[in-house]
């Protein structure tokens, strides 16, 4: 437990210990233009004893748009509604980063204004469904990027990470995992593309060092991290040479200088895992795969047996927004209260209790 509560030095921001808060859809964005509400800043504020916050997925950009009242960080207005989240973090103490989130195919038409349609690498939509607000929906078949619009995608995240930087977000991190955009470049099941942006290793892992690279550019490398989920089913993605192509992808991210990656561990993948692990120079952040259960105390020891430098919690931390006092007390940890997970009021998302 010492080594989950010391502090760490991620990138030259002093955390107050190894515990990460994970990104977590909660689709509150109930403010004006997809901005974020007071309550979202209480409940952020809630969890400031975390030693970094990483936000529910943002959309970089109006199409970036995947799931009804999520949040983005394209507009003038979202970035003022951000600065009060992230002052209430930091008036606690607390660290956060936004996620930078492009949905890619995973949307549906009527999120979208003026006859947008979802974007991806290539026209194949995913099967499944969608949830929206007139009920889940399956999934469309994207508009095909052309190679002038994937340049302008990779800005967009650019342009979103200065606006981060400007709303008091401490540093962001790119949503390279869960079968969103940047993941559906790298899944053969999703770019079928035979130009430079697909077709090989080398083609499919370009989009997301493009972005990585606009993004540090934009903010300063040591502001920048990446989530990475190999091997996920999630959103129908099958990644073809899954060892090359992550081990080429996390070779082509450390020369970037990022501060961190974050894997979102798939079962089974423990092996790969550990191998990025070993290749990468900087943070390494474990979300680790724990069938039937959320992340608790007994992942703890993956930090003293040096499988990761941070451990991220989910669920147990929705639920127990004093996380690093119980995990310290050896619990007792709430339950999540899975009605509230999306959408909603404060019920389910503010009004856990604490210790004290």
């Amino acid at each position: 437990m010492s080594t989950a509560l010391s502090s760490y030095d991620l990138a030259g921001q002093r955390l107050s210990n190894r515990i990460v808060m994970a990104p977590m859809t909660r689709s509150r964005a109930y403010g004006p233009g997809a901005t974020p509400t007071p309550l979202m800043a209480e409940y952020y504020a809630q969890r400031a004893t975390a030693g970094l916050i990483v936000t529910e997925g943002i959309h970089p950009s109006v199409v970036g748009q995947g799931y009804p009242d999520t949040p983005g960080l394209h507009s003038p207005e979202q970035v003022e509604a951000w600065r009060a989240v992230t002052d209430a973090v930091h008036e606690r103490g607390g660290r956060i980063v936004a996620q930078l989130m492009h949905a890619g195919r995973v949307g549906d038409p009527a999120l979208l204004p003026d006859g947008l349609l979802p974007v991806g690498p290539s026209a194949v939509a995913a099967d499944g469904q969608i949830y929206t607000h007139q009920g889940p929906k399956p999934f469309t078949v994207p508009h095909e990027l052309t190679e002038p619009e994937i340049l302008a995608t990779v800005q967009d995240f650019a342009d979103a990470a200065r606006n981060a930087v400007a709303a008091g977000f401490d540093g962001v991190e790119i949503h390279g995992a869960n079968g969103y955009l940047v993941q559906q470049f790298l899944a053969t099941s999703a770019n079928r593309r035979t130009d430079a942006w697909g077709g090989s290793v080398e083609g499919r892992i370009r989009f997301a060092v493009e972005v990585a690279a606009a993004v540090a550019d934009a903010v300063g490398a040591d502001k920048v991290g990446i989530r990475l989920s190999p091997g996920t089913p999630l959103h129908d993605i099958a990644e073809d040479d899954l060892d090359a192509q992550y081990a080429a992808l996390v070779a082509r991210l450390a020369d970037l200088g990022l501060a961190y990656i974050h894997v979102l561990e798939v079962p089974g993948q423990r092996d790969l895992v550990l191998r990025m692990r070993a290749d990468w120079p900087a943070t390494f952040i474990l979300n680790p795969a724990t069938e039937g259960r959320p992340t608790g105390p007994e992942e703890l020891g993956l930090l003293d047996d040096g499988s990761a430098d941070l451990i991220a919690f989910g669920a147990l931390f929705l639920a127990n927004p004093d996380l690093p006092a119980r995990l310290a007390a050896g619990g007792p940890f709430n339950a999540p209260e899975t009605t509230g997970f999306f959408g909603g009021d404060h019920q389910g998302y503010t009004d856990y209790p604490t210790l004290n």
